[in-house]
């Protein structure tokens, strides 16, 4: 055993034998801790955002939804798990690599060349963590046939839409609004807050554009922002916003 942490693991494949087969294998590999199982795409994307995985063993031939879709959909996301391809096809390797997978490992998987991939995830992991700082100061959306990059410290308030956040970049006038494929619960731990603050389940604020609060009665408060906007506080919220203006 080693004190390394463990990669929190999620595996995808439409096929429920492939699945328990992959589970018995991590069961024997030290340091893996599976955390999930799904059997399409869209349910590999929903459980990313839920439960932010380090690693996914992604099968690459799947109904609607291939595993080269999501790992395309995952690359545009602000936390990226690595991804490790598991397949019976040879020819997905160019495509796989270019989307900076770990590894691609062929059907039918032994336990010994899993363990090989797994450690190149372990050195991705260990590297990826000493060079990131603890929060966010960059997001990558995408925006026509292009990925921009956004300052964090540009973001002034963030808005969930489904399994979407609508970032809104600059002031009221000339200011600009992109969606990001992440959940709002899922980007809110990775954002400072000391610079942050969640004020509604659909709604974070960048503290600086709060000009004040305002009782509206019956309990009810709301933010004013710089641009003379106000915006209710959700109650499950009210008491962290309350703080930061020492009451």
């Amino acid at each position: 055993m080693t004190d390394r942490p463990e990669l929190r693991t999620l595996i995808v494949d439409d096929e429920p034998l492939a699945v328990e087969r992959m589970q018995v294998i991590c069961a024997k590999l030290d340091g893996l801790n599976v955390v999930g199982t799904a059997s399409d795409g869209a349910a590999a994307l929903r459980l990313v955002d839920a439960l932010s995985p380090d690693l996914v063993l992604l099968d690459m031939t799947m109904p609607e939804v291939d595993g080269l879709s999501v790992a395309r959909k995952l690359a545009k996301g602000a936390a990226r798990p690595a991804i490790i391809f598991v397949t019976a096809h040879e020819h997905f390797a160019v495509e796989a690599f270019d989307l900076d997978a770990v590894d691609y490992v062929l059907k039918p998987v032994t336990p010994a060349r899993l363990g090989r991939a797994i450690e190149r995830a372990f050195a991705r992991h260990e590297s990826t963590r000493e060079s990131a700082s603890e929060w966010l100061d960059e997001l990558w959306v995408p925006h026509r046939s292009e990925l921009l990059r956004i300052e964090v410290a540009q973001v002034g308030r963030i808005d969930a839409e489904r399994d979407y956040v609508r970032l809104h970049v600059g002031g009221a006038e000339g200011g600009r609004s992109y969606l990001l494929l992440q959940t709002i619960a899922g980007l809110e731990a990775r954002l400072d807050p000391a610079q942050f603050i969640r004020i509604h389940r659909s709604t974070i604020l960048r503290r600086d554009r709060i000009r004040g609060l305002r009782h509206d009665g019956l309990g009810v408060w709301s933010v004013e922002l710089e641009d003379g906007e106000a915006l209710r506080i959700g109650r499950t919220y009210l008491p962290q916003v309350k703080a930061m203006a020492g009451r």
